[in-house]
């Protein structure tokens, strides 16, 4: 008789949340969005499900000080359009990073997360500030330190 692999599946109300903290202070933005998004996602944990929540909170802090490798901070451009005929607005990187750098991870996390209702569900766990002050000292948060260099 064949043995049949039972999956296990977790109810997000069963998931261990945690809160975490990572510092972008000269860290690539591209390889920080990967990490704070598997983080998010839950990938590192062993009862990861894809259609479940099971993901920890991520605080990003120092944001303005993230950095990008070779000629991307010129070319980086974030494009939005209003709908109307001449629409268009182009704006570069570093425009972005002088008004609202929070913007810039905010958008790159978001990239990496599926494009459904669990993905803007997930993407409220992202907590990013400019600076190093944030307001989630009473939830304890963890260091996170996935960087080569650390």
């Amino acid at each position: 008789m064949k043995q049949e692999k039972l999956t296990k599946f977790v109810k997000a109300e069963d998931a261990d949340r945690k809160w975490y903290i990572v510092d972008a202070k000269d860290q690539v933005l591209g390889r920080l969005a990967t990490h704070v998004a598997s983080v998010i996602r839950g990938k590192n944990k062993a009862v990861f499900t894809p259609n479940m929540d099971t993901g920890d909170f991520v605080i990003v802090i120092n944001a303005d000080k993230v950095r990008m490798t070779g000629k991307r901070e010129q070319m980086k451009t974030y494009a939005h359009h209003s709908g109307y005929p001449g629409g268009l607005k182009v704006r570069s990187f570093s425009e972005v990073m002088a008004k609202k750098p929070e913007f810039v991870i905010e958008n790159a996390v978001k990239g990496m997360l599926p494009k459904t209702r669990l993905g803007k569900k997930l993407i409220k766990k992202l907590k990013v500030y400019a600076n190093e002050i944030h307001p989630h000292e009473a939830q304890k948060p963890e260091s996170l330190s996935f960087f080569i260099g650390e």
